[in-house]
């Protein structure tokens, strides 16, 4: 059985360019109320493969002649999060919830912001 490699590369490469589109990562929109909503996906492929020969006659491993290939790939898809507009306003929605630093550092210009305010308010009664 006579298995062409590179046939077989470029048949999974033009599956990965099919599905490795815009349509995948981002989903169909629907409506929800007045919110226009807008699924965003990681999409992420792999592939693998190789292809070997070989030729026997080597002390204790037997006599023959060898062929052999192999290819694997795999496909991985998350939900991360939502777009949602409402008239002129638009805001990313995660799907998931932040825990720990990454969360912290997400707050940090809210608090700064607070804090400014809070700070503007005690200038303006010391004038």
């Amino acid at each position: 059985m006579a298995i062409n490699l590179e046939e077989t590369v470029r048949q999974l490469t033009d599956f990965m360019k099919t599905e490795a589109k815009s349509e995948t990562i981002i989903g169909q929109q629907f409506q929800l109320g007045e919110f226009t909503c807008v699924p965003v996906i990681k999409f992420g492929m792999g592939l693998g493969y190789g292809g070997g020969e070989g030729q026997g006659d080597a002390p204790n491993k037997g006599k023959g002649e060898g062929i052999g290939t192999g290819a694997g790939g795999g496909v991985g898809l998350m939900p991360v999060g939502f777009l949602v507009t409402r008239q002129d306003q638009i805001s990313f929605i995660p799907a998931t919830n932040r825990k720990g630093i990454g969360a912290a550092f997400e707050k940090v210009p809210d608090l700064i912001e607070k804090w400014m305010d809070k700070k503007r308010g005690k200038q303006k009664g010391m004038d």
